[in-house]
């Protein structure tokens, strides 16, 4: 394994925090009121350092929502690779997400963003979701194709089940004052988890 030299571990390390605070800006602006100027001040550098790594607004966009979906498929992957029954294992892979969208929320807020408006995508919206839809679909499938599922579109699951993660994590405190809550509470995120189990099982029972 090659070592890397002190420039260029300065070089990989500001790459990292252009992507991380990357993260943060177009979660809480949306991608066409971001600024790479805004980045950069929350990172501590110049616009031309951003260039450097990421040619434009669009390429910095496309890396962040590339990790947002490599982090859903890596975590997923435990799930998809247990010796687990079908039910099991979506539940595995349901609470794999969960846990990721509750420990960075700013890729709940990106996610639930592109649901209402996919322009960043040109076209193409599954170009980086196609990763997490394929497992999702692929623990279904083996359900369904067992038996031990009833046969049951996938983007039923998707939106019935799934998609109620990005609304528990982005809802904290857009219910109003006396509705606020901590999605990282554990005691919050217990009863929830447990309301998703629930949700998943009526989902896809075959009974």
């Amino acid at each position: 394994m090659k070592t890397q030299t002190l420039p260029q571990l300065r070089g990989e390390m500001t790459r990292r925090a252009i992507l991380a605070e990357g993260e943060r800006v177009f979660a809480e602006l949306g991608y066409d009121r971001a600024r790479l100027e805004d980045v950069a001040q929350g990172v501590g550098i110049r616009r031309p350092s951003i260039v450097h790594h990421f040619a434009g607004k669009q390429e910095l966009y496309d890396a962040v929502e590339a990790d947002i979906y490599a982090s859903l498929h890596a975590c997923s992957r435990a799930a998809l690779d247990a010796d687990l029954a079908p039910l099991d294992q979506l539940l595995a892979l349901l609470d794999a997400w969960l846990d990721l969208m509750v420990a960075r929320p700013t890729a709940a807020r990106i996610v639930q963003r592109l649901v209402a408006d996919v322009s960043p995508r040109h076209g193409n919206p599954v170009h980086f979701s196609e990763l997490a839809l394929v497992d999702l679909e692929a623990v279904v499938d083996r359900g369904v194709r067992t038996g031990a599922f009833r046969p049951i579109n996938i983007m039923q699951v998707v939106n019935g089940v799934a998609a109620s993660t990005l609304f528990y994590v982005c809802n904290g405190r857009q219910i109003g004052s006396s509705r606020t809550y901590d999605p990282a509470d554990p005691k919050t995120l217990a009863e929830f988890r447990a309301l998703i189990h629930r949700i998943a099982k009526a989902a896809v029972s075959a009974e």
